[in-house]
């Protein structure tokens, strides 16, 4: 029999229009397509529930957030995962090694590997890339409510926020050992990069049962180009102003409550969060320089 492939399409992720997927799928896929478009938050979670046990590879089209709904539903399950990358930043799928060109995406899912990856919890919600609390989760707050999406909207966004925001202190448990600091962000990273290829934690590995804790502590504005540097020649972990510590378990203390992203997308949370990994719990079609 031949397989059959569900692809669930955001129409909004990136500010990018989707109207030519489904003919570049019928185009380059070898297997039987059923194709989704959601029209809302959850949508794609729902979509993906409902269709496990019918599909032999569901797939999600957008970025880390719509991977994030998707994926939610897949947890635990032997659905497989496939990912065309669509959205903004693209953190996971980059880290994946899959392409960011749609049609040479379509076509590897014929062929690709399957790979088993950790995913993780926030107060029992689940990511797959990256979760935190600080500056970034202040951006993704921002960058939702804005009517344009995209890379260079991040951007511009960082820089205008950035002037005006405070770090905060976090108290931080992780794996029975406990940390105080003052931060800027913290970032919890299940891949190494938050997308776009800016990796916060250069040596994380989405299969070793760890969270890389990555704590940006208060800098001077005019080293905040040292860091983006840093980032995307992937020596965060040669900065005096970033600490990196992994763990399995990781409970965080704040004074207030506030928001969090979880792979990007905003929510606010309470005075405290667990954190917890999940080994080897999604099964996803990776790229050929995956390791």
């Amino acid at each position: 029999m031949k397989r059959k492939a569900l692809f669930i399409i955001n129409p909004i992720s990136g500010g990018k229009k989707k109207d030519g997927v489904p003919q570049l799928i019928g185009k380059y896929l070898d297997v039987e397509a059923t194709i989704v478009f959601t029209h809302g938050v959850s949508h794609a979670s729902e979509v993906a529930a409902s269709a496990i046990n019918n599909y032999d590879l569901i797939v999600a089209v957008g970025g880390d957030g719509t991977v994030n709904e998707v994926a939610s539903a897949l947890v635990g399950s032997n659905a497989v995962l496939g990912i065309i990358p669509c959205g903004s930043g693209n953190g996971l799928a980059r880290f994946l090694g899959i392409s960011m060109d749609m049609q040479q995406a379509i076509k590897h899912l014929n062929t690709g590997r399957i790979a088993t990856i950790d995913s993780a919890q926030a107060n029992g919600k689940p990511f797959f890339n990256m979760a935190g609390m600080g500056f970034d989760a202040h951006i993704s707050e921002v960058f939702a409510h804005g009517k344009k999406r995209g890379f260079i909207t991040y951007i511009k966004s960082s820089l205008q926020e950035i002037l005006k925001y405070r770090p905060q202190t976090y108290h931080l448990e992780i794996d029975g050992i406990k940390h105080s600091y003052k931060a800027f962000m913290l970032s919890f990273a299940n891949s190494s990069q938050y997308g776009n290829n800016a990796h916060i934690s250069p040596q994380a590995s989405v299969q070793d049962g760890l969270i890389d804790v990555c704590i940006i502590k208060p800098f001077p504005l005019y080293r905040f180009p040292e860091l983006g540097i840093r980032m995307f020649t992937k020596t965060t972990s040669g900065s005096k102003f970033v600490e990196i510590i992994k763990g399995r378990h990781i409970i965080i203390k704040r004074d207030t409550p506030g928001p969090m992203h979880l792979d990007g997308e905003p929510e606010i949370t309470g005075n405290e969060v667990e954190i917890n990994v999940l080994p080897g719990s999604l099964k996803v079609i990776v790229g050929n320089s995956f390791k």
